[in-house]
């Protein structure tokens, strides 16, 4: 299930979706094997570590671990919901989320998660959608109430406060990944004493897939919503998650 959107000049916070910067992340040990008991004691300091579903962590992890670079004084929205933030970077949420160990066609076993930007995103894409809803209804817009796709300028106040909120969720939720990632490899270290191996030169594969952006299609410059799909340009590395019980996928794409 995926939509891929291109629009000129407006972007559209229904398109991007509540989970902004929703995404996949895998790592490769360089286990072949773990036994079951060691196993065990994994997945039981991931739930130590990781808080899951509704959980948030009891105190706030530090600021040094949030996005940089951004100035706070003009994302309402975010600096509203920074605090509560600090305490939700480094869990993984409910739905369809989640933390796997898993076998690699390699022989090598995996670690992947799959996680966004929390609330954090939710109120994001809240504020926002609402103030787009009373703006194209000021306008009369064409855009049919039903279609839930009311748009703001891009180059509006409204539009760029936007843009730049959805960018930092989309950071925040690579840095949560990121963090719960982190945390489940230091896990793997003290009870395998493994090590990890660069993939396409990384140790960490991620890739969002709720985001908008700008690119070029046709010779045109357009605006690209993404909900529930990825970039498949030439030798990007994307995540296809299964669901419990079936196989996930690393691939590669081919630009075509």
């Amino acid at each position: 299930i995926g939509g891929v959107l291109a629009t000129k000049d407006v972007i559209i916070p229904n398109a991007v979706g509540v989970d902004i910067g929703c995404g996949m992340c895998a790592v490769k040990t360089s286990l072949q094997n773990i036994d079951i008991e060691i196993l065990k004691k994994i997945m039981s300091s991931i739930r130590e570590a990781v808080p899951l579903g509704f959980k948030h962590h009891g105190h706030a992890q530090s600021a040094a671990l949030m996005p940089q670079d951004y100035d706070l004084a003009e994302m309402p929205v975010t600096k509203r919901e920074f605090k509560s933030a600090t305490h939700q970077i480094g869990t993984l949420g409910g739905g369809n989320h989640f933390i796997e160990i898993q076998k690699g066609s390699d022989g090598n076993i995996w670690i992947m998660i799959h996680s966004g930007s929390r609330n954090l995103g939710k109120q994001v894409a809240d504020y926002y959608n609402k103030i787009a809803i009373e703006l194209n209804r000021k306008w009369k817009s064409e855009i049919l109430k039903e279609w839930q796709l009311a748009y703001l300028p891009v180059a509006s106040k409204e539009g760029k406060m936007y843009f730049n909120e959805m960018q930092y969720c989309v950071d925040f939720a690579y840095a949560n990944r990121r963090l719960m990632m982190e945390r489940i490899m230091n896990i793997f270290e003290v009870e395998c004493s493994c090590s990890f191996e660069k993939f396409m030169g990384n140790y960490i594969t991620n890739i969002a897939h709720n985001y908008a952006c700008e690119e070029i299609h046709f010779q045109e410059k357009v605006l690209i919503h993404r909900k529930g799909a990825t970039l498949a340009t030439e030798n990007t590395i994307g995540i296809i998650p299964g669901s419990q019980g079936t196989k996930s996928y690393i691939v590669k794409g081919k630009g075509n």
